[in-house]
């Protein structure tokens, strides 16, 4: 019975819930500055698993079916990769990938920029998102 209290409890925390007092309704709704603030970006890199289904982080690495993102925080939107294909609709929105940006594509990428080829769903909750730009932030 001990044993499997301690498992139960081993895995709840194993998930992105857990007790985390940074992932309640309000806070994954706060303003991203006030997310960024308390950001986790070694949380992010666990968050960054699901992205690596597609996309690559280290410096000079490959592309997948989405670019390499290494440096992506203040890059311009889609640019950065020679060899992979951004769609029109990516290329339309212009500017550069600020966070703020970063938080809204990594929200709902086609509601971002209608057309896009990412079929990624989009990541629900502000403190996830915050923790993962944080990570990407550092792979610079």
């Amino acid at each position: 019975m001990a044993a499997a209290l301690a498992l139960t409890a081993a895995l709840a925390a194993c998930g992105s819930g857990g007790s985390d007092p940074r992932r309640t309704e309000a806070r994954s709704r706060a303003p991203l500055a006030e997310r960024l603030a308390s950001a986790d970006a070694s949380k992010g890199k666990r968050l960054f698993r699901e992205c690596a289904a597609c996309h690559t982080v280290a410096r000079g690495g490959g592309d997948r079916n989405g670019p390499n993102l290494h440096g992506v925080v203040g890059r311009p939107i889609a640019s950065g990769s020679r060899r992979f294909g951004y769609t029109a609709g990516l290329e339309a929105v212009g500017g550069h990938w600020s966070p703020d940006r970063l938080d809204a594509w990594i929200t709902n990428p086609q509601r971002f920029a209608p057309g896009t080829s990412m079929a990624y769903p989009g990541m629900a909750n502000g403190v996830d998102r915050a923790d993962l730009i944080a990570y990407l932030a550092q792979q610079k």
